[in-house]
Protein backbone atom coordinates (compact mmCIF):
# COMPACT_ATOMS: atom_id res chain seq x y z
CA UNK A 1 0.00 0.00 0.00
CA UNK A 2 1.73 3.52 -1.08
CA UNK A 3 1.49 6.47 1.50
CA UNK A 4 -1.08 8.65 1.69
CA UNK A 5 -1.59 11.38 -1.05
CA UNK A 6 -0.37 14.77 0.04
CA UNK A 7 -3.27 17.65 -0.09
CA UNK A 8 -2.67 18.52 -4.00
CA UNK A 9 -3.51 14.85 -5.09
CA UNK A 10 -6.64 13.02 -5.75
CA UNK A 11 -6.36 9.92 -3.15
CA UNK A 12 -8.07 6.95 -4.88
CA UNK A 13 -8.80 3.35 -3.56
CA UNK A 14 -8.89 0.38 -6.09
CA UNK A 15 -11.21 -2.81 -5.58
CA UNK A 16 -11.23 -5.65 -7.62
CA UNK A 17 -10.28 -9.37 -7.26
CA UNK A 18 -7.64 -9.72 -9.78
CA UNK A 19 -4.52 -8.26 -8.68
CA UNK A 20 -2.71 -7.87 -12.70
CA UNK A 21 -5.99 -5.38 -13.16
CA UNK A 22 -5.54 -3.28 -9.98
CA UNK A 23 -1.70 -2.97 -11.18
CA UNK A 24 -2.63 -1.85 -14.54
CA UNK A 25 -5.33 0.76 -13.20
CA UNK A 26 -2.20 1.85 -10.33
CA UNK A 27 -0.16 2.65 -13.39
CA UNK A 28 -2.14 4.28 -15.22
CA UNK A 29 -3.60 6.48 -12.75
CA UNK A 30 -0.42 7.36 -11.18
CA UNK A 31 1.04 7.91 -14.54
CA UNK A 32 -1.44 10.85 -15.09
CA UNK A 33 0.13 13.28 -12.39
CA UNK A 34 -2.12 14.74 -9.54
CA UNK A 35 -3.38 11.45 -8.46
CA UNK A 36 -2.26 8.46 -5.53
CA UNK A 37 -3.57 5.04 -5.30
CA UNK A 38 -4.33 5.00 -1.18
CA UNK A 39 -4.73 1.30 -0.77
CA UNK A 40 -6.21 -1.76 -2.91
CA UNK A 41 -8.85 -4.29 -1.91
CA UNK A 42 -9.95 -7.62 -3.43
CA UNK A 43 -13.10 -8.51 -1.66
CA UNK A 44 -15.56 -6.36 -0.56
CA UNK A 45 -15.14 -6.91 3.09
CA UNK A 46 -11.10 -5.72 2.60
CA UNK A 47 -12.95 -2.95 0.98
CA UNK A 48 -14.98 -1.43 3.46
CA UNK A 49 -11.54 -1.40 5.27
CA UNK A 50 -9.73 0.06 3.32
CA UNK A 51 -11.74 3.31 2.61
CA UNK A 52 -12.46 3.53 6.76
CA UNK A 53 -8.62 3.61 6.92
CA UNK A 54 -7.69 6.23 3.94
CA UNK A 55 -10.97 7.70 3.61
CA UNK A 56 -10.16 8.56 0.00
CA UNK A 57 -11.25 10.79 -2.69
CA UNK A 58 -12.61 8.40 -4.98
CA UNK A 59 -13.23 4.86 -5.37
CA UNK A 60 -12.62 2.65 -8.50
CA UNK A 61 -14.96 -0.60 -7.57
CA UNK A 62 -15.49 -3.77 -9.32
CA UNK A 63 -18.89 -5.05 -9.27
CA UNK A 64 -18.42 -8.46 -8.95
CA UNK A 65 -16.06 -8.42 -6.20
CA UNK A 66 -16.24 -11.76 -4.08
CA UNK A 67 -18.26 -10.97 -0.63
CA UNK A 68 -21.31 -8.41 -0.05
CA UNK A 69 -23.72 -7.87 -2.85
CA UNK A 70 -22.06 -4.65 -4.35
CA UNK A 71 -25.23 -1.82 -3.34
CA UNK A 72 -24.45 -3.56 0.31
CA UNK A 73 -20.80 -2.68 -0.15
CA UNK A 74 -21.16 0.70 -1.77
CA UNK A 75 -23.93 1.33 1.42
CA UNK A 76 -21.44 0.50 3.89
CA UNK A 77 -18.66 2.69 1.94
CA UNK A 78 -20.84 5.74 1.91
CA UNK A 79 -21.53 5.27 5.69
CA UNK A 80 -18.33 5.30 6.49
CA UNK A 81 -16.65 7.64 3.88
CA UNK A 82 -19.36 10.06 2.60
CA UNK A 83 -17.00 12.43 1.06
CA UNK A 84 -16.05 9.46 -0.88
CA UNK A 85 -17.06 8.96 -4.97
CA UNK A 86 -18.05 5.65 -5.71
CA UNK A 87 -17.41 4.66 -9.80
CA UNK A 88 -18.44 1.03 -10.65
CA UNK A 89 -16.06 -0.89 -12.58
CA UNK A 90 -17.87 -3.44 -14.73
CA UNK A 91 -17.98 -5.52 -18.19
CA UNK A 92 -22.10 -5.53 -17.76
CA UNK A 93 -23.94 -2.87 -19.32
CA UNK A 94 -27.72 -3.61 -18.10
CA UNK A 95 -30.23 -0.78 -17.24
CA UNK A 96 -31.71 -2.71 -13.59
CA UNK A 97 -28.18 -2.72 -12.06
CA UNK A 98 -27.39 1.34 -12.94
CA UNK A 99 -30.61 2.18 -11.47
CA UNK A 100 -29.92 -0.19 -8.35
CA UNK A 101 -26.35 1.49 -8.26
CA UNK A 102 -27.62 5.14 -8.90
CA UNK A 103 -29.99 4.59 -6.28
CA UNK A 104 -27.41 2.92 -3.72
CA UNK A 105 -25.57 6.43 -4.49
CA UNK A 106 -22.44 5.67 -6.81
CA UNK A 107 -21.07 8.64 -8.32
CA UNK A 108 -19.81 6.93 -12.06
CA UNK A 109 -20.53 3.74 -13.65
CA UNK A 110 -17.63 2.77 -16.63
CA UNK A 111 -17.80 -0.27 -18.55
CA UNK A 112 -13.76 -1.82 -18.35
CA UNK A 113 -13.96 -1.20 -22.14
CA UNK A 114 -13.06 2.72 -21.96
CA UNK A 115 -9.76 4.01 -22.69
CA UNK A 116 -7.52 5.24 -20.28
CA UNK A 117 -8.32 9.07 -21.00
CA UNK A 118 -12.03 8.24 -19.73
CA UNK A 119 -10.71 6.72 -16.54
CA UNK A 120 -8.44 9.33 -15.62
CA UNK A 121 -11.24 11.90 -16.87
CA UNK A 122 -14.10 10.37 -14.47
CA UNK A 123 -11.68 10.21 -11.40
CA UNK A 124 -11.01 14.14 -11.68
CA UNK A 125 -14.54 14.83 -12.52
CA UNK A 126 -15.98 12.78 -9.67
CA UNK A 127 -13.75 14.60 -7.51
CA UNK A 128 -14.03 18.37 -8.78
CA UNK A 129 -17.49 18.32 -9.34
CA UNK A 130 -19.09 16.90 -6.86
CA UNK A 131 -23.01 17.27 -7.76
CA UNK A 132 -21.89 15.13 -11.52
CA UNK A 133 -22.62 11.43 -12.54
CA UNK A 134 -20.30 10.04 -15.00
CA UNK A 135 -21.75 7.71 -17.20
CA UNK A 136 -19.59 5.41 -19.92
CA UNK A 137 -22.58 2.69 -20.70
CA UNK A 138 -24.23 2.14 -24.03
CA UNK A 139 -27.68 4.68 -25.23
CA UNK A 140 -29.88 2.17 -24.74
CA UNK A 141 -29.13 1.37 -20.91
CA UNK A 142 -28.77 5.02 -20.46
CA UNK A 143 -32.48 5.56 -22.38
CA UNK A 144 -34.04 2.46 -20.07
CA UNK A 145 -32.51 4.20 -16.79
CA UNK A 146 -33.73 8.07 -17.56
CA UNK A 147 -37.35 6.27 -18.36
CA UNK A 148 -37.75 3.27 -15.70
CA UNK A 149 -39.72 0.43 -17.20
CA UNK A 150 -42.46 -0.48 -14.68
CA UNK A 151 -42.05 -4.31 -15.57
CA UNK A 152 -38.67 -4.65 -13.61
CA UNK A 153 -39.57 -4.90 -10.72
CA UNK A 154 -39.05 -7.79 -9.01
CA UNK A 155 -41.47 -10.72 -7.57
CA UNK A 156 -40.97 -9.32 -3.43
CA UNK A 157 -41.19 -5.70 -4.55
CA UNK A 158 -44.62 -5.83 -6.10
CA UNK A 159 -45.39 -7.68 -2.49
CA UNK A 160 -44.07 -4.61 -0.74
CA UNK A 161 -45.91 -2.48 -2.62
CA UNK A 162 -48.94 -4.38 -2.77
CA UNK A 163 -49.45 -3.93 0.62
CA UNK A 164 -48.10 -0.37 0.59
CA UNK A 165 -50.99 -0.13 -1.03
CA UNK A 166 -53.31 -1.21 1.56
CA UNK A 167 -51.54 1.72 3.90
CA UNK A 168 -49.27 -0.77 5.91
CA UNK A 169 -46.35 0.98 7.11
CA UNK A 170 -42.83 -0.12 6.42
CA UNK A 171 -42.89 -2.51 10.21
CA UNK A 172 -46.28 -3.68 9.03
CA UNK A 173 -44.95 -4.72 5.56
CA UNK A 174 -41.93 -6.38 7.41
CA UNK A 175 -43.76 -8.23 9.87
CA UNK A 176 -46.37 -9.66 7.28
CA UNK A 177 -43.40 -10.61 4.87
CA UNK A 178 -41.03 -11.96 7.87
CA UNK A 179 -38.27 -9.37 6.28
CA UNK A 180 -36.16 -6.49 8.45
CA UNK A 181 -38.14 -3.43 8.07
CA UNK A 182 -34.33 -1.78 6.50
CA UNK A 183 -34.96 -4.75 4.29
CA UNK A 184 -38.70 -3.04 3.10
CA UNK A 185 -37.23 0.62 3.19
CA UNK A 186 -34.63 -0.69 0.77
CA UNK A 187 -37.43 -2.38 -1.20
CA UNK A 188 -39.47 0.67 -1.32
CA UNK A 189 -36.21 2.94 -2.42
CA UNK A 190 -35.70 0.34 -5.47
CA UNK A 191 -39.35 1.10 -6.64
CA UNK A 192 -39.15 4.82 -6.39
CA UNK A 193 -36.09 4.45 -8.85
CA UNK A 194 -38.03 1.92 -11.01
CA UNK A 195 -41.05 3.70 -11.21
CA UNK A 196 -39.99 7.36 -11.44
CA UNK A 197 -41.81 8.07 -8.33
CA UNK A 198 -41.82 10.71 -5.71
CA UNK A 199 -43.75 9.04 -2.83
CA UNK A 200 -45.58 6.03 -2.26
CA UNK A 201 -48.71 7.11 -2.99
CA UNK A 202 -47.19 7.75 -6.31
CA UNK A 203 -45.32 4.83 -6.55
CA UNK A 204 -48.72 2.60 -5.98
CA UNK A 205 -50.75 5.21 -8.22
CA UNK A 206 -48.28 3.99 -10.99
CA UNK A 207 -48.30 0.74 -10.08
CA UNK A 208 -52.11 0.73 -10.37
CA UNK A 209 -52.05 2.42 -13.29
CA UNK A 210 -50.11 -0.40 -14.85
CA UNK A 211 -51.88 -2.99 -13.55
CA UNK A 212 -48.59 -4.00 -11.87
CA UNK A 213 -50.78 -4.75 -8.78
CA UNK A 214 -54.41 -5.13 -8.38
CA UNK A 215 -56.26 -2.54 -7.40
CA UNK A 216 -56.56 -2.34 -3.12
CA UNK A 217 -58.78 -0.59 -0.62
CA UNK A 218 -56.55 1.46 1.53
CA UNK A 219 -56.96 1.07 5.46
CA UNK A 220 -54.91 0.07 8.05
CA UNK A 221 -53.99 -3.02 9.81
CA UNK A 222 -52.52 -4.72 13.30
Amino acid sequence: MNSRATSAEISVVLVDDHALFREGLREILESAGGISVAGEAGDSATAVRVVAETRPDVVLLDVEIPGDEVTETVGRIRELSPHSGIIILSMYDGPHLLTRLLSAGIRGYLLKSVHRHELISAVRSVHEEPSRLVLAVSRSSLARVEAPSAGVLSEKELEVLQLAAQALSNNQIARRLGLAEATVKRHMRNIFVKLNAASRIDAVNKALAASLIPPQSRGGED
